[in-house]
């Protein structure tokens, strides 16, 4: 309808008319006043009824964000700061507790094969519990790795829709029992299943082998490094699985739909779409699973035979370093808690240095991701 001409609805156009053109002037004003540096505390205290405060009013709504932001930058900031606090607390401590065995015992400590507190002098040695936490580790991971990262592809990719959450809950149920109730089961039900009928068949299948022999030579053993391991690798399985299975499932459906489109098989597309697309946060659980594995002490302590001598067989009784302190710190006298202080800094000192390493490979993986996108 023409706005100049005199019928009835000519006035509410024009009014209508108005109303938007100013609404327009403020929106307008609005966006020149944030090119023009204002903030967007300035901005909140423009509307509703703060706009039709006085200035006082205003000044003080402004303040009171400000006071709100440092307030919020300052505790972030402590907290941030109190990891570190706490973290520099542990390890001075723990060089307090260990000063006498390092000036006693050195670095000789560290290769020292025999753990006899009682003998005439002390023989104190950690490299047994050293090489037991870095073997029993090993294999638990080289079990641990295949098999979660296998599930973790057939709940994203295989697994038909029904059965995906009993699965996906009996995983995290793994992962929610105590490490003590692992331990007793490996004792009681584990451990003769492996010594009785396990260990005996591959004790005789590699016998005369070179090699492969020394590593899997007898007697079966209800405790060892191999049973400690292996239930240390059911442990640890649910960290990898169950991280393997959200980063799968940040993979764009697209870019599966247009592998299957050019006919990949599920293979192809897991090995060469899943499988890349995820790769850091896979090595991110691969590594929190390690430091699970690195520091877990009741169920290896009640497994792994508590025998600080070095056997290059696996069906042996060995030691951990987490095992070691956990049976031998009750008991300790004056002249063996150093040597036990001096056992957990060197075990704080191996996860810290896995933990860096595992750092290092994401930050590579990222920076190879980087340079091929």
């Amino acid at each position: 309808m023409d706005p100049e001409s005199g019928d009835s609805g000519s006035g509410a156009w024009t009014s209508s008319w108005n109303d938007g053109g100013e609404r327009c002037r403020d929106d307008a004003d609005r966006v020149r006043q944030v090119t023009q540096g204002t903030g967007v505390a300035e901005m909140a205290v423009q509307s509703g009824a703060v706009e039709a405060a006085g200035p006082y009013d205003r000044a003080k709504a402004l303040s009171a964000f400000k006071l709100g932001d440092v307030t919020f930058y300052w505790i972030t900031r402590a907290s941030a700061i109190s990891v570190l606090l706490i973290l520099g607390g542990i390890i001075l401590s723990l060089i307090a507790g260990a000063w006498p065995a390092m000036k006693e015992f050195g670095f000789s400590f560290l290769w020292t094969a025999r753990w006899a507190p009682s003998a005439d002098p002390p023989v104190l040695g950690a490299v047994g519990p050293i090489y037991g936490t870095l073997i029993t580790s090993f294999i638990a991971m080289l079990i641990a790795i295949p098999v979660g990262i296998g599930i973790a592809v057939f709940l994203t990719e295989l697994c038909p829709q029904w059965a995906r959450r009993p699965i996906g809950i009996a995983v995290e149920l793994l992962a929610g029992i105590p490490s003590i109730i692992y331990g007793m089961w490996g004792f009681f039900v584990l451990g003769p299943f492996l010594a009785n009928h396990f260990q005996p068949f591959v004790i005789g299948l590699f016998e005369g082998v070179p090699v492969l022999g020394d590593i899997f030579a007898g007697p079966p053993s209800y405790l060892s490094l191999f049973n400690a391991a292996l239930i240390l690798a059911i442990m640890v399985l649910p960290f990898i699985t169950a991280i393997s299975v959200d980063v799968f499932k940040t993979v764009p459906p697209v870019l599966k739909e247009a592998a299957y489109g050019v006919g990949c098989t599920t293979w192809e597309v897991v090995r060469y779409v899943v499988i890349p697309y995820t790769r850091v946060g896979v090595i991110g659980g691969v590594m929190l699973a390690l430091g699970r594995a690195l520091g877990e002490t009741m169920a290896l302590a009640m497994l792994v035979g508590n025998a600080s001598a070095i056997s290059l067989s696996l069906f042996s009784p060995a030691n951990t370093l987490a095992a070691l302190l956990a049976n031998s710190f009750p008991e300790a006298g004056a002249s063996e808690l150093p040597a036990l202080m001096y056992a957990a800094l060197a075990l704080l000192c191996i996860t810290l240095l896995v933990n860096m390493m595992g750092t290092a490979i994401m930050q590579r993986a990222t920076r190879y991701e980087g340079s091929r996108a």
